[in-house]
């Protein structure tokens, strides 16, 4: 028999196959308990009946019992009442990857919402995927072009990296974002914007990212409104976008906003399946999830995936549960101040408070030293300003702190920066050599 022949045999008896349907047993909350069907955890399936007019809403599979399923919807359930039928996909979410990605919009799930008709010259794998084993990702040795120059000389970031962004709201995260993906030297940015306003969404594509930045990046958004599963798997999406870019050799840039809203959608789903509450509310899958989520991206056995993970710290805590737990995953954070934003002070990152743990690995010894002069300075400042504000600080008494007063214009000039200006990497460095050897001290 014909390869042809076995492979038409073979649709015909898939179509041939008896459709495997249970029921809504109760909708109750953010989910759907279902008996009558056999399905696995991560299984999706279909509620509500064509045919009757009332519309279809699909599902996952997030609990099982002996008794039935809890499914969690992709949608909201209006309409879906008990007694509809539910009926079995026989397998877990399947989302696009590939080439033809490129300047695409794509829902939680992997669906176009540009308006620019279907996908093309992509392939369809399973959302699910393990990281690299340990021992098979190459060593962090090469950094990353981020163009902005304080990350770039004082927070290094290495290709592979993964880094978290903390702020609290309103403090210009996700303006640094559109920076970093107009001036990465990464072959291709993911950005998954999760549970963002909806009125944001439309600015950030046009505004801050612009039609060039968008040529070579791939964006996956699910606003605030949408259901909590939804929200969530808009992460792993693109994590399972950009760990296709990486398997084929290609350097990828993941930008995540935010990675609090990944964890208040798994605190959402948790509760609503019966998991207890821990810290602040949030049950003990929300901190594994975390794990799981943050350990797909970095090195391979070729290519890589930098990850920038924004983290919304409440009320302006760095301490909170979900910051706390990114930052012991994380391999460095930069932290953005409230007082630098409210005082025009753009990018707002706090260079003292923010620590990349592999700039040693990534940047040579002369620009290590240049690079520890200027903290050097910014701390002597920061530790001698009562004094300074009182009048009372007595010049010579301290070479780094005479340094920075006397060259405190050149020092804000380098850490500011516009949205629109993108900095070479190597001119970074040599504009902060210069201020270094101006400044006379070491």
């Amino acid at each position: 028999m014909s390869l042809a022949i076995d492979d038409a045999v073979g649709l015909a008896r898939a179509a041939a196959a008896p459709q495997r349907y249970g029921r809504v047993a109760s909708v109750v909350g953010l989910g759907v308990d279902v008996v009558g069907l056999d399905c696995a955890i991560g299984d999706v399936v279909t509620i509500g009946d064509p045919t009757a007019g009332s519309g279809t809403v699909d599902a996952e599979v997030v609990a099982a019992s002996l008794t039935g399923l809890r499914c969690m919807p992709y949608a909201h359930l209006s309409g879906i009442q008990a007694g509809a039928p539910v009926r079995a996909h026989g397998g877990p979410l399947l989302v696009p990857v590939g080439p033809g990605l490129l300047g695409r919009v794509l829902d939680g799930v992997g669906r176009p919402i540009d308006g620019r008709g279907p996908l093309t010259d992509v392939a369809w794998v399973s959302l699910d995927n393990t990281p690299p084993p340990a021992l098979e990702r190459t060593r962090i040795t090469e950094p990353l072009q981020l163009g902005v120059r304080v990350m770039d000389t004082l927070t290094t970031v290495g290709r592979g990296q993964r880094m978290g962004l903390f702020a609290g709201s309103g403090v210009g995260k996700s303006s640094l974002l559109s920076m970093i993906a107009r001036g990465t030297d990464a072959a291709v940015s993911v950005i998954a914007l999760v549970g963002e306003r909806g009125r944001e969404v439309r600015d950030f594509l046009e505004d801050d990212l612009g039609a060039e930045g968008l040529a070579r990046s791939i964006v996956v958004v699910s606003t605030s409104d949408e259901p909590a599963l939804l929200r969530l798997r808009a992460a792993f999406v693109a994590t399972r976008i950009a760990e296709a870019f990486r398997d084929g050799g290609a350097d990828v840039m993941l930008m995540m906003d935010s990675l609090t809203r990944v964890a208040m959608a798994q605190r959402e789903i948790g509760l609503s399946v019966g998991e207890p509450p821990a810290t602040r509310g949030y049950p003990p899958s929300t901190f594994s999830l975390l794990a799981q989520l943050l350990e797909r991206a970095g090195t391979g056995a070729r290519g890589s995936v930098t990850g920038m993970y924004t983290v919304l710290v409440d009320g302006d805590d760095h301490n909170e549960p979900v910051a706390d737990a990114a930052r012991s995953i994380l391999d460095g954070h930069v932290v953005l101040d409230r007082k630098l934003a409210v005082a025009g002070h753009f990018p707002s990152i706090d260079p003292l408070a923010s620590i990349s743990r592999v700039a040693s690995r990534v940047t040579t010894r002369e620009q290590a030293a240049v690079a520890a002069v200027l903290r050097r300075t910014l701390a002597a400042r920061k530790a001698a300003q009562d004094l300074i504000d009182v009048g009372a600080y007595a010049r010579g008494s301290n070479p780094l702190v005479d340094a920075a007063l006397n060259h405190e214009a050149g020092i804000t000039a380098f850490l500011q920066q516009r949205m629109d200006e993108q900095t070479p990497f190597d001119d970074a460095w040599n504009r902060l050599a210069h201020l270094t050897t101006s400044m006379g001290v070491s």
